[in-house]
C-alpha cells in the first residue's frame, strides 16, 4: 500500500519541489496551504506521515503540531527555514518527529520519511509492557508511570525514555539516540541534553532515591537497571 503524506505548506516553489520528490517514490501525497486546511485534510484522510512548514499563514506550526498530537501519533517532519536552536527544541518538545532545515536535499527528504515511516511500525510493534524499578510505560495506553503516578511527558519525552527502557543497562552513543528518536541526520546534540534533564527531573519527583539515566559524557547514556 502507497504511503500517504500530508504536506502543509503555503510556498508554491516548494510544493512543486516536494511534489517532484515524492512522485519518484510513487508516494500518495495531499496539499495543504495553511494551518486550517492542513488540520482539516489530516482529519479527513488520515495520513501516515506529515510534512510541516512553521510559517503558515495563519498559525505557527507549531501550533499544528500540538493540534495533530492531540489525536494521533503520525510521524511529523517539520520542514522550515528557521534554523535556530530554540525554533527546533519547540517543534521537537510539541510533537514533531524530526526537522530538516530549508533549502534541503530532495534524496535527504525521503530518507527521513523511510525512517519515520519505520520508527512508527517498529513502536507498534513493540512489546505493550516495559518496566524498570518504579518505572513503567504501557505503550498500547502511550502512558508513563513512576511509583504510580502518571508522569506527563511531551512525545519527544516518550520516545526518548521507551528507546531508553528497551535498552536497559546498554550504553547508547549520542548519535544512536537522535537517530532513532529525531531522524537519520539529527545532530543536535544539546536539544538531547534538554530533553535528558527535563526527563531527569519528571522522574526523581517520584522517585527520588534512584538515578535512571547515568551520563556517560563525551560518549552517550544508559538506563541504569534498577531492582525492586
Amino acid at each position: 500500500m502507497k504511503a500517504k503524506i500530508l504536506i502543509i505548506e503555503d510556498d508554491p516553489r516548494i510544493q512543486d519541489l516536494v511534489g517532484a520528490t515524492l512522485s519518484l517514490i510513487d508516494y500518495s501525497y495531499q496539499f495543504a496551504s495553511s494551518a486550517r486546511e492542513g488540520i482539516q485534510l489530516f482529519h479527513a484522510n488520515n495520513p501516515d506521515v506529515v510534512l510541516l512548514d512553521l510559517g503558515l499563514p495563519d498559525k505557527d506550526g507549531v501550533e499544528v503540531v500540538h493540534k495533530i498530537r492531540e489525536e494521533s501519533n503520525a510521524p511529523i517532519i517539520v520542514v522550515s527555514a528557521r534554523s535556530e536552536m530554540m525554533d527546533k527544541i519547540a517543534a521537537l518538545d510539541a510533537g514533531a518527529d524530526d526537522y530538516l532545515t530549508k533549502p534541503f536535499d530532495p534524496d535527504e527528504l525521503l530518507a527521513r520519511i523511510r525512517v519515520a515511516i519505520r520508527r512508527l511500525q517498529s513502536v507498534d510493534g513493540s512489546q505493550d509492557i516495559v518496566v524498570n524499578g518504579l518505572l513503567k510505560m504501557d505503550v498500547s495506553q502511550r502512558t508513563v508511570m513512576v511509583d504510580n503516578h502518571e508522569l506527563h511527558v511531551t512525545p519527544t519525552e516518550y520516545k526518548l525514555l521507551l528507546l531508553m527502557l528497551q535498552n536497559v543497562g546498554k550504553v547508547l552513543t549520542y548519535n544512536t539516540i537522535l537517530k532513532e528518536v529525531w531522524g537519520l541526520y539529527s545532530d543536535n546534540i544539546p536539544a538531547l541534553r534538554v530533553f535528558v534533564t527535563t526527563l531527569r527531573k519528571k522522574i526523581e519527583k517520584y522517585d527520588p532515591n534512584n538515578n535512571y539515566l547515568q551520563t556517560h559524557v563525551g560518549v552517550g547514556y544508559r538506563m541504569i537497571k534498577i531492582e525492586n
